[in-house]
């Protein structure tokens, strides 16, 4: 007796199907939501919020100098190359893995992501006056920056589950180097990079259960270490890399508090809000992708 509900442990696991728990995805896409209104009201409706962005803006422009054309080409790019990968591995998965489902899901996650901004930075958010030397147009969510992340997540969407921590921790680094570089070149703030990432995360994890279920028999993880794509390494990575950037962030937006911070944004002699939006920005990118590897591998099918 014993030795049949063994044998029939495994069976029973391996019925049960992909995104068995879908609130798990709603809850997070609710998290991104919320994050993102805080982030808005801390850093564009508040004058120390204001100050913090604005200063990080400053000291970008006035004293990171190396590489800046570097960045500036890739800038330019982005777009382009972003639509062009996710378009790419869409393909493949679409015409010779005969994922028609997912493709056009992750397709509809780009172009979501992409509407979504748009639609708030151009009709729904403001930038107050708080007395803080700013430009007065908002610029929160970064467009470049959502097109990089809603790229990289429709690629994550798409792969198999053995190919989802590599590509959480390849996506993540390019989204995080994106926004990193509109912050260098002077193009957007930390918090307009942060809310670009949430908003498409927020539509990544909208869409996931739906992938996961269109693709019940593809949909199935083995473990980590089964791939080299699968390392356990690779979320560790992630979650190494968000530690830093969130600890980074939080410690130097604290001694600046402590020190005091120049009367004007970016006329300070060391540059800790560019050094803490970089953290932030670094540390919210691989966070998101550390927590959609831990979610996606728990919600895919098992053997």
């Amino acid at each position: 007796m014993t030795s049949q509900r063994s044998s029939l442990r495994p069976r029973t696991a391996s019925r049960r199907p992909a995104a068995h728990a879908p609130a798990l995805f709603w809850l997070g896409a609710l998290l991104c939501a919320g994050a993102f209104a805080l982030n808005y009201y801390a850093f564009v409706r508040t004058t120390t919020g204001q100050f913090a962005d604005e200063s990080a803006w400053a000291e970008a422009e006035s004293g990171w100098r190396l590489g800046r054309g570097v960045f500036l080409d890739f800038l330019d790019l982005l777009p382009d190359v972003s639509v062009a990968v996710a378009a790419a591995v869409l393909l493949v998965v679409a015409l010779v893995r005969r994922r028609w489902a997912p493709a056009a899901i992750g397709v509809g996650v780009v172009a979501a992501s992409a509407a979504t901004t748009w639609i708030l930075k151009n009709f729904i958010l403001d930038r107050p006056d708080r007395g803080v030397p700013t430009l007065e147009h908002n610029s929160l969510p970064s467009g470049h920056t959502t097109i990089a992340a809603a790229a990289a997540l429709a690629i994550f969407l798409v792969v198999s589950p053995r190919w989802r921590p590599f590509a959480a921790a390849a996506g993540g680094l390019y989204a995080v180097l994106a926004g990193a570089a509109t912050l260098i070149n002077g193009w957007h703030r930390p918090s307009d990079v942060v809310a670009a990432f949430l908003v498409a995360g927020f539509w990544a994890l909208a869409a996931g259960p739906f992938v996961l279920r269109r693709g019940n028999d593809w949909n199935v993880w083995s473990g980590y270490g089964s791939f080299w794509a699968a390392s356990v390494w690779w979320p560790r990575l992630c979650w190494l890399l968000a530690v830093l950037g969130i600890g980074l962030a939080a410690g130097l937006y604290l001694l600046a508090q402590q020190l005091g911070a120049a009367a004007v944004p970016g006329e300070g002699r060391i540059p800790f809000f560019f050094w803490a939006g970089m953290g932030m920005i670094a540390g919210t990118g691989m966070l998101l992708s550390a927590l959609l590897t831990w979610l996606f591998g728990f919600q895919s099918r098992r053997h």
